[in-house]
């Protein structure tokens, strides 16, 4: 099979509504990195794309929690994940998001395609309607009690309680989470996309064509759906929050935000063209190009199903493959938000990459014990006794040590630089590790072609654990104690210390694609240029030349400690204990307090002025521990305002959020700052702070009376 002239890689839209954890990073982010890296250094034409999914309800359900905006929610977490990725050394060609005006002009674009071509239906149907806020209810708009196991915490989609899937129709006495009335039905018009049309299409493309090149997983899934039954798929709702549908009589409606969101591979792949001087359409509709998706496996339906049947309508080019992965587990349990059993990627950085000098070694530590345990074939468990063996044990104790040990001696031995190579002294060691070399690059790069990262990094590892063997076999420091009587040896040094420098070479650019910054900073060691990690080199034994000189070695990792693994351990348990804590005390509110100040009569009350406001920005007051100073809009102006929360908010907790402020409490200079107004808060029976805030997400400056 010929080689594709270009390659289109995305990983899965992260949803702009939370940080994301290492479950997402192992699953869809690390092996597309680790394959447009090894692309890249094959010199092929790629493009990575990627972007915050930013529509849907889930959106203003979050703006709802915090207080806040839909806006002010995505752009906080989109600015939130595209750091996290650039700090874990994901190397996107573009992060764009859904709510740019050229995502909305594509989506809509295509959605007006399929429309005038008849590719769509439209039907009447029932749906819940909040009258006191005449809104259509996303089911997680609705709430009520469980049909199943009675707790009062099920939404129309599913039960927090019991995690049973729902329907809104199964809620026992169902109300709005908007307005707290009961919802009623009421009748509503959406386009469907008619999936069943294309039954005969999906059967030939996925079950007979990629049935052998796709993983099992994704073809079996694929295959229940289709012998299910397709069923037609609404591409639109009824929602303020998203990419309005390009129809004069779809007002209030918006296009479904699984139609809209595989879109943004597109709007992203335009930007990308934009920003760089390219064109997009080739990427998109040429058939030399491969697409690949990289996706969970609860993406499977949308990516293997579904967006392909909008693409072969649409004229693009399908995908080469959907290599999903399963889901990684946490300490023996699944990973849950809402139960706090998670490590969020920004945890990890934040523990182990900012803490450090040359944090970058920790970036690689997290992506090799990711890609050891990667989640390809079934659910796979992340421990952090695990992360400390895969690190000491493998990545220090014979990779690290490889790289240590050849350096060292080659100063010791060697002065410093590459020795000659002396033919007529090489034995069947020297030509069986030549082979080991050539072999584990061709067993590397089929492994990459056909997404087994794991099988490839094994290689890597291996490879470096034969340089180890075969060092040892040779003893170059046992053969320098005999240099005297027998100068000759030196030659069997020389050939020692070549080959296995030559093997360090070859060892960076292997493991470049897994391990980008481990690569570099061997590289940096050689006193070579990152070119030489261009994967043609790989397998050849002439990378250093001869009598180069090389800098002193420095140590590529460091060992994880027990005290370390203990601390995340129990900083794993005590959050999930707060959650729990949380769940109990949110059940069971605290009786109020009763300590109510003197009494006052109504004019007393009358002169302050309370106005609804969100918070810009927000930075910790210098010398002052208690101290947040915050910009909050109140809609006709914007103002700083001190208050006394920093020892129960960090600064970026608040930003987005909506509160309450006394606007007319005459200015106080507090820390050299003036403070321009009061936040209102409230103080639990545990001396926890919490905003007062509106119910829903409403402008700045409104009175609150």
């Amino acid at each position: 099979m010929s080689q594709p002239k270009r390659y289109l890689v995305t990983s899965a839209l992260p949803y702009a509504n939370g940080l994301k954890h290492i479950g997402h990073l192992a699953g869809a982010y690390i092996p597309a990195d680790i394959y447009v890296r090894y692309l890249r250094s094959q010199k092929r034409d790629v493009v990575f794309v990627c972007g915050s999914d930013e529509h849907g309800t889930a959106i203003p359900i979050q703006a709802m929690k915090e207080g806040t905006t839909a806006q002010a929610i995505i752009d906080k977490y989109h600015q939130a994940m595209k750091e996290d990725f650039a700090d874990l050394n994901i190397s996107f060609d573009v992060y764009h998001r859904t709510s740019d005006p050229l995502h909305h002009e594509t989506s809509r674009e295509f959605f007006t395609y399929l429309h005038d071509r008849g590719e769509l239906e439209t039907k009447e149907t029932e749906q819940f309607f909040d009258e006191g806020s005449q809104t259509f209810l996303a089911d997680r708009f609705i709430k009520g009690t469980c049909p199943k196991c009675k707790s009062d915490r099920a939404f129309g989609d599913q039960c927090e309680t019991c995690g049973s899937a729902l329907s809104p129709d199964e809620l026992i006495n169902p109300v709005s989470t908007i307005s707290g009335q009961a919802p009623v039905k009421k009748k509503t018009t959406h386009w469907y996309l008619p999936l069943a049309k294309h039954e005969e299409f999906l059967r030939s493309w996925i079950l007979d064509q990629h049935k052998d090149d796709w993983r099992p997983s994704v073809v079996g899934q694929c295959k229940s759906w289709i012998d299910g039954g397709l069923q037609s798929r609404a591409v639109t709702r009824d929602l303020n929050w998203g990419v309005q549908v390009p129809l004069k009589d779809a007002e209030g409606k918006v296009l479904y935000v699984w139609f809209d969101a595989p879109i943004g591979y597109i709007s992203a792949t335009k930007q990308w063209a934009l920003d760089n001087n390219k064109d997009w359409e080739p990427y998109w509709k040429d058939a030399d190009t491969q697409l690949v998706h990289f996706i969970g496996k609860d993406n499977i339906v949308f990516h293997c199903i579904i967006f392909p049947v909008m693409l072969k309508l649409h004229g693009n080019i399908l995908p080469a493959n959907v290599p999903a992965n399963e889901f990684l587990n946490l300490e023996g349990d699944k990973m849950s938000t809402s139960r706090n059993w998670k490590l969020e990627m920004r945890d990890f950085i934040t523990d182990f990459v900012k803490k450090e000098n040359g944090g970058d070694q920790c970036v690689d530590m997290l992506r090799y014990y990711l890609t050891q345990i990667a989640p390809e074939s079934k659910d796979s468990e992340f421990t952090w006794k695990g992360f400390q063996d895969a690190v000491n044990s493998e990545l220090v104790s014979i990779f690290g040590n490889y790289v240590n040990r050849t350096f060292v001696l080659m100063h010791k031995l060697c002065h410093g630089k590459v020795p000659k190579f002396h033919a007529d002294v090489a034995d069947d060691l020297d030509a069986q590790l030549v082979n080991d070399i050539q072999a584990a690059k061709a067993r590397i790069e089929q492994s990459l072609e056909n997404y087994k990262f794991r099988e490839a990094l094994f290689d890597v590892i291996d490879l470096s654990r034969k340089g180890n063997k075969y060092m040892q076999d040779k003893q170059p420091w046992i053969v320098a104690k005999t240099l005297a009587e027998k100068p000759e040896d030196q030659k069997l040094i020389d050939n020692c210390m070549h080959h296995c420098l030559q093997l360090m070479a070859n060892l960076a650019i292997m493991i470049n694609p897994f391990l980008p910054s481990t690569a570099r900073k061997m590289c940096y060691m050689m006193k070579v240029v990152d070119r030489m990690l261009d994967w043609e080199n790989a397998g050849s034994i002439k990378l250093l030349s001869m009598g180069y000189s090389m800098r002193e070695p420095q140590l590529l990792f460091r060992k994880i400690e027990d005290e370390e693994i203990a601390a995340q351990v129990e900083k794993l348990k005590a959050g999930a204990a707060l959650a729990q804590q949380a769940e109990v005390v949110a059940a069971e509110p605290a009786a109020p307090q009763n300590d109510l100040k003197a009494e006052i009569v109504f004019d007393d009350f009358g002169k302050i002025d309370l106005r609804t406001g969100i918070i810009l920005s927000a930075q910790k007051v210098p010398k002052a521990d208690k101290l947040l100073q915050l910009e909050v809009d109140l809609g006709f102006e914007k103002r700083t305002i001190l208050s006394g929360i920093a020892m129960h908010f960090q600064p970026e907790e608040v930003v987005g959020k909506q509160v309450v402020v006394v606007a007319n409490l005459a200015p106080r200079k507090m820390r050299g700052i003036d403070s321009n107004g009061m936040i209102l808060m409230a103080e639990d029976a545990n001396g926890k702070l919490h905003f007062v805030q509106p119910e829903n997400a409403i402008a700045g400056g409104l009175k609150v009376s």
